[in-house]
């Protein structure tokens, strides 16, 4: 748990940085065995989201944390990171609301990451 900790640290910090919107960070250890952490994240354009994908995977690679998987392109309007541990969401604006993760892991604790 304390490497999962990190890693959302370390990706949250990447978005940050990148200026993704509305970052938030859920907590779902209690609700699912596929993770413990959502990291969702909202893009502007297709480039913001190619340069927030990019940043997270280099500062997690850095760390010495890999990739397992992903899902979605540079021509995509949802692209997931699976870090095993934590999943990033990096979406565009429109297909956020459509889809509205945060609605559907509502039984997940929301985290602030100034206290993680």
């Amino acid at each position: 748990m304390a490497d999962a900790k990190e890693m959302v640290r370390i990706a949250h910090h990447a978005l940050d940085e990148k200026k993704a919107s509305d970052i938030k960070v859920i907590d779902i250890t209690g609700v699912s065995l596929i993770t413990d952490y959502f990291i969702i994240a909202s893009a502007s354009n297709q480039n913001q989201m190619s340069a927030l994908v990019r940043s997270v995977d280099e500062e997690l690679s850095k760390a010495g944390y890999q990739l397992k998987a992903q899902e979605g392109n540079n021509y995509s309007s949802w692209i997931l990171l699976d870090y095993t541990d934590i999943i990033v969401h990096v979406f565009t604006e429109e297909d956020r609301d459509f889809y509205n993760l945060e609605k559907l892991w509502k039984d997940g604790t929301e985290i602030d990451i100034a206290t993680l």
